[in-house]
C-alpha cells in the first residue's frame, strides 16, 4: 500500500463556481479559501506531512485588475480568520514563489506567517504564489550556474544536488497531484517535483471538493501500481 506523504494540489474551479451561482469570480475566491482551511485539517488528519496548494500563478496576472486585486488582498483575510487555529494544530506555514512581485502588503502577511508558524512541527502548508515551474527551474538553473562560476559548485551534478536550487528543497517529491474541475493539465505547476507523482483529476470544482472526496482520492492512490520507471517481479 503506497503512502501519501506529500500531496499536491490545483485548486481549480472557483471562477466557474461562483458564476454557476449567479455571483461574482471574486465569491468563488472567498469560498475557495476558506476550504483551504478545510481540506488541509482533513490532509493532516489523514495523514499527509505536506500539502502544496497552487494559489496564484504567474500566468494569473492576466485576469481583471479587479479579480487580481482581490485575491491579492485574500491572504490577509485568510490569516486573520485561522493562523491561531493553524498554530494551535501544529501547522507550518511556507510560500512558495516570487513573492518581491507582489503588493507590499501582501508580502508582508504571507512572510509574516511564515515567521510566525517557523518552529512548528505539524502538517507543512505550502501556498504558491506568483509561482510558475518553468520560471522556478530557470531561477535555479541561473543560481547553480553562477554557484559554478563562484567556484562553489562544480560541473559533476546529480539530481538531488540541482534539487538543492529549488523552491521546494525542503520538501520530499510529490506523492499525489490532485487537480479539482474536471481540468486535465498540469499548468505550469511543480514539473520537476512531480516526475513521478500520481496523477488524479476530478469533476468537482475547488469550492465543492469536500474531505470525503479527498479520503476517495488518497485510497485510490494507495491502491495504484507505482513502479518509478521499473518492473515488478511477477
Amino acid at each position: 500500500m503506497n503512502t501519501c506523504k506529500h500531496l499536491a494540489i490545483i485548486m481549480d474551479g472557483n471562477g466557474r463556481w461562483a458564476k454557476a451561482q449567479g455571483k461574482p469570480r471574486t465569491a468563488g475566491h472567498l469560498v475557495g479559501s476558506d476550504n483551504v482551511r478545510t481540506i488541509a485539517i482533513a490532509a493532516d488528519e489523514m495523514g499527509i506531512e505536506y500539502l502544496t496548494l497552487y494559489a496564484f500563478s504567474t500566468e494569473n496576472w492576466k485576469r481583471t485588475a479587479d479579480e487580481v486585486n482581490y485575491i491579492m488582498k485574500l491572504p490577509a483575510f485568510f490569516f486573520k480568520k485561522y493562523m491561531q487555529e493553524f498554530l494551535d494544530r501544529g501547522f507550518r506555514m511556507r510560500i512558495i514563489g516570487e513573492l518581491d512581485m507582489l503588493p507590499k502588503a501582501t508580502q508582508k502577511v504571507l512572510r509574516d506567517a511564515e515567521e510566525e508558524s517557523k518552529d512548528n512541527h505539524g502538517l507543512s502548508l505550502n501556498i504558491c504564489m506568483n509561482y510558475g515551474s518553468r520560471r522556478e527551474i530557470l531561477l535555479a538553473a541561473r543560481k547553480y550556474a553562477q554557484d559554478v562560476v563562484d567556484g562553489k559548485a562544480t560541473l559533476d551534478i546529480e539530481e538531488e544536488d540541482f534539487d538543492q536550487y529549488m523552491m521546494t528543497k525542503d520538501f520530499p517529491p510529490v506523492d499525489l497531484l490532485i487537480r479539482t474541475s474536471g481540468e486535465q493539465r498540469i499548468s505550469n505547476y511543480l514539473l520537476w517535483q512531480i516526475a513521478y507523482a500520481e496523477l488524479e483529476f476530478v469533476p468537482e470544482s475547488w469550492p465543492e471538493f469536500t474531505p470525503d472526496i479527498l479520503k476517495r482520492c488518497l485510497e485510490e492512490y494507495q491502491n495504484r501500481d507505482r513502479r518509478f520507471g521499473g518492473v515488478k517481479n511477477v
